[in-house]
């Protein structure tokens, strides 16, 4: 039967979701607090340059082509897709660099000119891990962790002993080589939480990595936004921006709709796609899941210190996506993760779209984006952001062997105090709840709430994680439960 359904916040995973639903045949509106959609995925236009204010890698293509594939459609009816070679660069000293290119044979004759003999170990690695990522997408990533029981699979059931060892023991067992281990623990903090920290299960990731590739979509990672969006409205979802929420209506502990903007907006299930702790103070106390205790308990992922910058000139020894792993990861994650703090010598990723895409800058210019993880709910003053804009950029110039302080035209940034204000972010969390062993699957915050009928949540927070990928994921679950609920 066709239901009202309002949706809070238009990130992946609502819009995900809204698209389903309406698939479904519901009435569905989206209520956005900003004046454009796409939740942390938002655009920034200056000056002739554009720059994603939110993700800049996309993973795992098969997961989006799965989500069209849901409404006879495919990425390429919406947007055109790239192969990056080299997918990345990693910085370790002033030009020293390992280049991850774009086929697993290409990255093992790296590996192999950096140890000799660990391309034997790294196609091992690899194996394993395909394996792994088979198992997560045929068997636990679409569930909707209702149950523990959603794990025990005759597949799953012989994997366990890898929820219960840790990607760094599982990575370190094999390899030696400090660059080689770091390479291979960075994509795992796509989830959020330290090597030491995530199960070793989750070297599926390794695989999303080394192969399946690193893409990017042609004028950058808003097209799947705009993609996602006219996808919902050729299925009749109506979009409202500006429309912040003040409250969800509840009457007899069942849903009745959301006011916004002192407007009552009525509705038959109310789905929340912002964040899950905002979302539960638009309820009266007794009907909120989770205390304040239970959010301050869980291992969130980081925040982040983001810079967007225009340049007056090409910059050189880069490539799309570079990071810099010229410092002590374990000091950095201990910033993170142990002793909340700003980091000494901070690690840093940079992405520079222009390289790819000629229309993120003007001509002979370029678009680069600096993020440094922080710790989530750490102090965010000016003088902090402008005191670390100068290390990395000294750090960057050294490292590449470029001037390049000189050639900046502007400078945006974004940070803790950027996360809470446009996305009522919890503690300024960029990435929602980490994936560790006790925050994966069942054990992490519920679709449906058990305290109010057909309130429902979706996205980083909730199943099954962080990431673009998980959050398309998350829409389509919510929208399984709703429509099985009503």
């Amino acid at each position: 039967m066709s239901k009202t359904i309002a949706i809070i916040g238009s990130g992946f995973s609502s819009l995900a979701a809204s698209c389903y639903l309406a698939k479904q045949g519901h009435n569905v509106t989206i209520f956005e607090k900003n004046d454009t959609i796409g939740g942390r995925a938002r655009q920034l236009k200056k000056d002739g340059f554009t720059f994603d204010i939110g993700p800049t890698w996309y993973w795992m293509p098969d997961v989006f082509e799965r989500f069209f594939n849901d409404f006879d459609k495919k990425p390429s009816d919406y947007y055109t897709l790239e192969k990056l070679n080299p997918a990345y660069n990693v910085y370790f000293g002033k030009d020293d660099f390992i280049s991850i290119e774009d086929t697993l044979d290409k990255i093992c004759d790296a590996f192999d000119d950096e140890e000799k003999g660990s391309s034997v170990k790294l196609r091992q690695f690899i194996n394993k891990a395909e394996n792994n990522y088979d198992v997560a997408i045929k068997n636990l990533v679409y569930n909707p962790g209702v149950s523990p029981l959603e794990l025990v699979t005759p597949v799953t059931i012989k994997k366990i002993n890898q929820f219960f060892s840790t990607i760094k023991k599982e990575v370190r067992k094999e390899f030696k080589n400090k660059k080689l281990i770091q390479i291979l623990e960075f994509p795992v903090l796509f989830l959020g939480a330290k090597p030491s920290d995530t199960p070793a299960f989750y070297s599926f990731m390794n695989y999303a990595d080394f192969g399946l590739g690193t893409f990017h979509p042609k004028n950058g990672m808003y097209q799947v936004i705009l993609a996602m969006e006219s996808l919902a409205k050729e299925l009749g979802v109506a979009i409202k921006t500006n429309h912040a929420i003040d409250k969800i209506l509840i009457e007899n502990g069942i849903t009745s709709g959301v006011i916004s903007n002192g407007e009552e907006f009525n509705s038959d299930v109310v789905l929340s796609g912002a964040d899950y702790h905002h979302s539960e103070t638009l309820v009266d106390k007794k009907y909120r899941q989770y205390s304040e205790a239970y959010w301050e308990k869980k291992t969130f992922a980081p925040s982040s210190l983001l810079f967007y910058v225009g340049f007056d000139k090409k910059l050189i020894n880069v490539e799309h996506h570079t990071l810099f792993f010229d410092v002590d990861f374990d000091v950095h994650a201990e910033a993170i993760y142990d002793d909340p703090r700003w980091p000494e010598n901070p690690l840093f990723y940079a992405s520079f779209p222009s390289k790819t895409d000629i229309e993120a800058a003007p001509e002979g210019q370029e678009a680069g984006i600096f993020l440094i993880p922080l710790a989530p709910g750490i102090e965010d003053t000016p003088e902090i952001r402008d005191k670390y804009f100068q290390k990395i950029m000294k750090r960057f110039e050294h490292l590449t062997s470029q001037n390049v302080v000189k050639h900046i035209i502007f400078k945006e940034s974004f940070c803790v105090n950027d996360f809470i204000k446009d996305y009522n972010s919890y503690k300024g969390n960029a990435y929602g709840m980490a994936n560790t062993l006790m925050q994966t699957a069942f054990l992490r915050p519920k679709l449906k709430s058990k305290k109010v009928k057909n309130l429902f949540f979706t996205g980083q927070l909730t199943v099954p994680g962080p990431g673009v990928p998980p959050s398309l994921i998350s829409g389509k679950l919510v929208a399984e439960l709703i429509n099985k609920e009503n």
